[in-house]
Parts: structure tokens; sequence; C-alpha cells
């Protein structure tokens, strides 16, 4: 088997969903047993820095299905390849987030497409 680079990689996970991303990394976890948690850094040098950069990963949250809750589900369920009854209870639940960890443009893209089906929806 051919070995994949980096950026070969990431393309690759472009390309799956936040589902499919989820059970992967379920998956590595479990095969490699490690954890993928995020690392704290202490210390307020490193808070600082952090400040100064911009934001790379977004949160979707649907503050409100508006009046077309059956469009507003047909949008979450084609942003996020949520079944029908998951997709209802995510809308029904709101304020809830749609998509976490988003980048800017696939989380602006998101928050367009439930806004034209009549969702408040707000980006954090």
């Amino acid at each position: 088997m051919a070995k994949l680079t980096n950026e070969e990689l990431i393309e690759a996970f472009k390309e799956l969903t936040i589902i499919e991303l989820s059970e992967f990394v379920k998956l590595f976890e479990e095969t490699f047993e490690v954890t993928a948690a995020a690392v704290a850094v202490a210390g307020p040098a490193a808070g600082a820095a952090a400040e100064e950069e911009e934001q790379t990963a977004f949160d979707v949250v649907l503050e409100h299905p508006g009046d077309k809750k059956i469009a507003v589900i047909k949008e979450v369920r084609a942003i996020t390849s949520l079944g029908l009854k998951e997709a209802k209870d995510l809308v029904d639940s709101a304020p809830k987030a749609v998509l976490e960890g988003a980048t800017k443009e696939a989380a602006e893209k998101a928050k367009a497409q439930l806004e034209e089906a009549g969702a408040r929806v707000t980006l954090k």
C-alpha cells in the first residue's frame, strides 16, 4: 500500500462529513489506544498569543428554527448527514450547535443555507 502524505490525508478528511470524521476518530482512538483530546496550554503568554491569532474554527449555532421548521430540518440533514429523527431533535432543541469546529468558509456556507431556510443562526 502506498504511503499518503500529510497533505493527501488532509484532502481526504476534507471530503468526510462531521459524522464520518467523528467515527474515524473513535476508530483511530480504539485502534491505537490513544485519545484525541486537546492539549491544554498553561500560562499567560500562551493566552496572549492565542488572542492575537485569527479564529480558525467556528461553531454554527441554530438559535431558532423560525417559521419554516421543515425546511430548516432539511438543511440540517444536508449539512450534517444526520437522519430525519436526529435532525428534527436537533432543530427542536435549539439553541444547539449544528456544526462544531468548522472552517470559516464551511461555517458561513452552513449559516447562509440555514438562514435561507428561515432559521436564526450565529457563528461562535
